[in-house]
């Protein structure tokens, strides 16, 4: 089994905003393969699918960004799924709007979602898309901007990330490696 995991926050005041990269991007790739997010349980939105094979969990936290761990923990232990068989989705300040790297672990970087994963999962190591989201203009606070909306002129660049991100998602679930995955996308 794989688990998707896109992080963000709950509420209509989010939908949309730079913060709610991750569950945007999941809900195109979900979109992508005519699959629902709408059952919930222990803490999360989620749907099942299976992709070449293999049951593919997709995953929205209920809990808020800076709680995500709390979702995701034990949907793992309880499906059982192996923390190599799980990709987070989430923003990014450090790249630009438009682009994606792709990391198979590491530290929390300053996001608390990611921070959150770590901490209840006892590791770093599970696999990252990062989406840019850029960093705001002096004019403007960081929890303003990230949960602020894409402008109109931002809009076809992170169209253009959602779907290299979804492009990655198939890739790794056609088999690539995740090494492949960088040298491909990033």
């Amino acid at each position: 089994m794989k688990m998707i995991v896109g992080l963000g926050n709950i509420g209509p005041q989010y939908e949309q905003t730079r913060h709610n990269t991750g569950f945007m991007i999941v809900e195109q790739f979900a979109k992508h393969h005519d699959l629902k997010i709408k059952t919930r349980k222990m803490n999360a939105k989620m749907g099942s699918t299976f992709i070449n094979g293999d049951k593919v969990l997709v995953v929205e936290p209920t809990t808020f960004m800076n709680d995500s761990g709390i979702a995701v923990k034990p949907l793992k232990d309880y499906f059982g799924v192996s923390t190599e068989n799980i990709v987070v989705v989430h923003d990014d300040m450090d790249l630009p709007i438009g682009k994606i790297r792709i990391k198979d672990k590491g530290s929390a970087g300053g996001h608390n979602g990611i921070k959150s994963l770590i901490n209840n999962l006892g590791t770093e190591a599970f696999t990252r898309i990062r989406v840019g989201i850029a960093h705001p203009d002096k004019s403007n606070t960081v929890v303003n901007y990230v949960l602020g909306r894409f402008s109109k002129d931002q809009l076809p660049l992170f169209k253009r990330a959602g779907d290299d991100a979804v492009n990655a998602l198939d890739d790794w679930l056609e088999g690539m490696t995740i090494s492949d995955l960088e040298n491909r996308y990033n």
